[in-house]
């Protein structure tokens, strides 16, 4: 193996930058060339990259983002952009590619596959959604942004006696409220996975209210509705003042924790490696405090459930 290309897809995450260096000097040390497609597929359809280096990635372990930029391919969408990408790496005579990203970047790192390019991926994305895995890069990052928030918010809640609902991102996955909402001691959380009522909801509020709890947090995933909404209802069918706040793409950004950092340097030397033993349609990253190649067809397809025992932890420590 001499050359191999990479990009980063999709949204953004803390510890891109992380992962980009391991993938670099994994490589330089084992003499391959490595070159980085900028703007993720796009990049890989048009043939628009740089090469990387140990120099050239230097600096990057602490930084959010991603040094080679990202988006979401509507090029790469079609077949005929599929078999393009195919063609670049061809022409560029690379060995394989590694891509960084999430649900939908691995799959489109499987469809490559399917094109006889080997491609190993590197589990990165906010949501924690990607099957087989217990974290994915930048999902530590995000839930500490959001604890760090809450916490904040909950000082203005007491001084208030209000309440407070929180929107925090999860379209899909409820990972970044539940763990936000069990470590700041949030009184609710709603996610898309766990069933509510609102009205259930609005007379739990009204017995607390009765039994003289003055504020409360309450802790919403994007996927689950919208903050602003459910704060007007709350203040139209109860005598309280709720206000609410959407803490949105903050949660993405910042410098990366040191989970996420060494998560990244760990999981992306683990695709270099894969890739030069013949590994492909697969995706490293971390589970039961190991680094592991999942499937990628499996990781894209099958649903990552919120951990049960930490929704039962919830549900008792709630009260």
């Amino acid at each position: 193996m001499k050359r191999i290309g990479l990009l980063t897809s999709g949204g953004d995450a803390s510890g891109m930058n992380a992962a980009i260096r391991a993938v670099t000097r994994t490589a330089a040390s084992m003499g391959i060339v490595t070159i980085g497609f900028q703007h993720g597929y796009d990049g890989l359809v048009t043939n628009t990259w740089t090469e990387l280096n140990a120099r050239a990635v230097s600096g990057i372990l602490e930084l959010g983002g991603t040094m080679l930029k990202s988006a979401r391919s509507e090029l790469f969408r079609t077949p005929e952009g599929r078999r393009q990408a195919a063609l670049v790496v061809q022409q560029n005579q690379l060995d394989g590619m590694i891509i960084i990203g999430g649900n939908g970047s691995q799959t489109g790192g499987y469809l490559l596959g399917q094109l006889s390019v080997p491609v190993a991926g590197v589990a990165s994305t906010i949501d924690n959604d990607l099957y087989g895995f217990d974290y994915t890069i930048g999902f530590d990052t995000a839930v500490n942004v959001a604890i760090d928030a809450i916490d904040r918010i909950r000082d203005a809640a007491e001084s208030h006696d209000r309440v407070f609902v929180v929107e925090v991102m999860g379209r899909d996955n409820g990972a970044i409220a539940l763990e936000a909402a069990i470590a700041t001691g949030a009184d609710i959380v709603l996610t898309p996975e766990l069933p509510f009522s609102i009205p259930e909801l609005i007379t739990h509020l009204r017995n607390d209210v009765m039994a003289q709890k003055k504020h409360h947090i309450i802790v919403m995933a994007e996927g689950a509705g919208h903050a602003e909404e459910l704060a007007r209802y709350i203040n139209a069918n109860l005598p309280v003042e709720c206000r609410a706040t959407v803490l949105g793409y903050v949660q993405r950004g910042g410098s990366p924790t040191r989970f996420d950092r060494i998560l990244a340097s760990t999981s992306g030397e683990a695709a270099v490696v894969a890739l030069t033993e013949g590994r492909s349609s697969v995706v490293a990253g971390t589970r039961d405090g190991h680094i592991v190649l999942q499937d990628t067809l499996e990781a894209v397809t099958r649903r990552n459930l919120l951990k049960p025992e930490l929704v039962e932890l919830l549900r008792r420590v709630s009260i």
